[in-house]
């Protein structure tokens, strides 16, 4: 009971940064993603630390996303940044998919020294210092992630060169679709992940592969 308490809290303790609420009307349709799969943490039976939902979300990234792992052990600052928040954290995981449809000049300019600060910025895309679960992003106009905001909107499927298509209860965020989601909960904090078939990052990122910095960045 406690820990339903706690957990309720966590999620009541969201706040405006990371949802913009408004630009999709919910009337009338629900979502694909109501349910999520729940795992709690090998360790809530020995007792919890701020670091034990943090440490199941990176064993079970390496164990079933391990490009997505390896991008994201390869930008430092960010899962310090993931470790180290109080009331949890949001990742949107590509699966291999989304990273074998990059091609392979992409996939090497992620993994290229020059490209450090794109690299960064494109992790950033995919973490959110919040839990934000499948059914606020559903009813989002968008969220702010700690590289900037992304753009939601409701998946179509059929149709034909875009038009006649319906709503089939998905969702997206700037062209990624939400393939499912898992929630990492402890006593403490609540880790969500989000597998994704795409970046969710801003595609207009990719002019600054190859170069030592960002224009206009610090």
């Amino acid at each position: 009971v406690l820990v339903s308490l706690l957990l309720s809290k966590a999620y009541s303790m969201v706040s405006a940064r990371s949802l913009y609420i408004g630009c999709i009307a919910s009337i009338g349709v629900s979502s694909a993603f109501q349910s999520s799969h729940v795992l709690r943490p090998r360790s809530a039976t020995r007792g919890t630390t701020l670091s034990d939902s943090a440490s199941d979300v990176e064993d079970f990234l390496a164990a079933n996303y391990p490009s997505s792992s390896n991008f994201f052990a390869k930008n430092g600052d960010v899962m310090k940044q993931i470790i180290k928040a109080e009331v949890g954290f949001t990742i949107f995981a590509p699966n291999e998919a989304a990273f074998a449809e990059l091609g392979e000049k992409k996939r090497d300019q992620l993994s290229d020294v020059r490209n450090e600060e794109l690299t960064g910025k494109v992790a950033q895309h995919h973490v959110i210092l919040e839990p934000v679960t499948a059914d606020q992003i559903f009813n989002s106009g968008g969220v702010v992630t700690e590289g900037g905001e992304v753009p939601v909107e409701r998946s179509i499927s059929g149709g034909m060169f875009g038009v006649g298509g319906k709503e089939d209860g998905g969702v997206t965020l700037n062209g990624a679709k939400v393939v499912k989601s898992f929630e990492f909960a402890d006593a403490t904090k609540i880790g969500i992940i989000h597998e994704v078939d795409g970046l969710v990052s801003p595609s207009t990122l990719w002019r600054y592969a190859d170069q030592l910095r960002i224009p206009g960045s610090q």
